[in-house]
């Protein structure tokens, strides 16, 4: 079984729905989530949010984050990932986050390869709880897209444990 398969049946497995906000990945999570059949019983929502503007708007990520942190941080991931969650019509009990450079930037940028991710967990008492990693890929702008999405994926039920073994608040 490969990564989004396995997703998907965690998913499923739990009764859980998931939502994405993506930057670098630009859709790549969702898109490896979508393909698998019946995945329809746990994606609920994908946000692809390139620029600052669309952080902030759709995402409600805090523009004095984004110029304290810089677009490339687990700050940034972090707000993406809880922002998708707090959205009105967003069902999603989970949420993974994107955010990254494939590329070299200009200036002092972050390296290339760099990814920031965080995955964010809707509690049965509304609290959400968040981890976040930096991880950095190697390779062309579409293979470290390609494997970064796969890494999000990877996550999920990794994080979901990790946060059951907290024992803050309890999962639906």
């Amino acid at each position: 079984m490969d990564i989004p398969e396995q997703v998907v049946a965690f998913l499923i497995s739990r009764d859980l729905k998931l939502a994405t906000a993506e930057s670098c990945t630009a859709g790549y999570i969702a898109s490896l989530v979508s393909s698998v059949p019946g995945s329809g019983a746990c994606l609920d929502v994908g946000f692809v949010v390139y620029s600052p503007s669309g952080k902030a708007g759709f995402l409600d990520v805090r523009e004095a984050t984004m110029a304290r942190e810089g677009l490339t941080s687990e700050a940034v991931a972090r707000e993406m990932a809880e922002g998708a969650l707090q959205q009105e019509a967003c069902c999603a009990d989970v949420a993974v986050s994107n955010t990254g450079v494939a590329d070299a930037v200009p200036g002092n940028g972050p390296p290339p390869g760099t990814q920031c991710f965080a995955w964010s967990y809707r509690t049965r008492d509304g609290a959400i709880m968040t981890f976040t990693e930096t991880r950095r890929f190697q390779g062309e702008r579409n293979d470290i897209r390609r494997e970064a999405a796969h890494y999000a994926l990877s996550r999920v039920e990794h994080y979901f444990r990790q946060q059951q073994a907290q024992g803050v608040g309890e999962q639906p």
